[in-house]
């Protein structure tokens, strides 16, 4: 992977569906120093504390057949919600000028749940996406992969 190059104030976003670090670069673009600004956390209850219904059940609007309806993925729901108030969060922060560019981290879904639910004024703040898992590494070791 070629190395990231982001400047002095820029934001690295690593988060998946339940964690997200918001990082610093308090160093240069020559010698990235890492800081962390802020963890968001979210904690995922049990399946049965998030939901209970049984799946749904459909009738053929002709005869009597009937037919089951997908079980809701109360989980991914709940990743949905956690990465959607971290983009609102984030694009706050880009409104308020706190920051101009931002490099995010994420494994593959999040990362296409980000892009789908990405509003544009926060689109152009990211001048970098990296696929990776990154989150639960402790920070040198995050400063390590994207910075050689």
């Amino acid at each position: 992977m070629a190395k990231v190059k982001i400047d002095t104030g820029d934001w690295i976003v690593v988060c998946d569906g339940k964690k997200a670090l918001i990082l610093e670069n308090v160093g240069d673009h020559l010698y990235p120093n890492l800081k962390t600004r802020e963890v968001h956390q979210h904690e995922t209850p049990a399946t049965h504390e998030l939901g209970t219904d049984a799946p749904g059940r459909t009738h053929q609007s002709v005869g009597t057949a009937r037919s089951a309806v997908e079980q809701t993925d109360w989980h991914d729901q709940s990743e949905r919600e956690f990465l959607q108030d971290l983009l609102t969060h984030l694009e706050k922060a880009v409104m308020s000028g706190s920051i101009k560019h931002i490099t995010l981290v994420a494994p593959a879904r999040p990362l296409g749940v980000i892009r789908q639910s990405c509003p544009p004024s926060l689109r152009r703040a990211i001048q970098t996406e990296i696929h990776g898992d990154y989150v639960m590494l402790p920070i040198y070791e995050i400063e390590q992969r994207l910075f050689g």
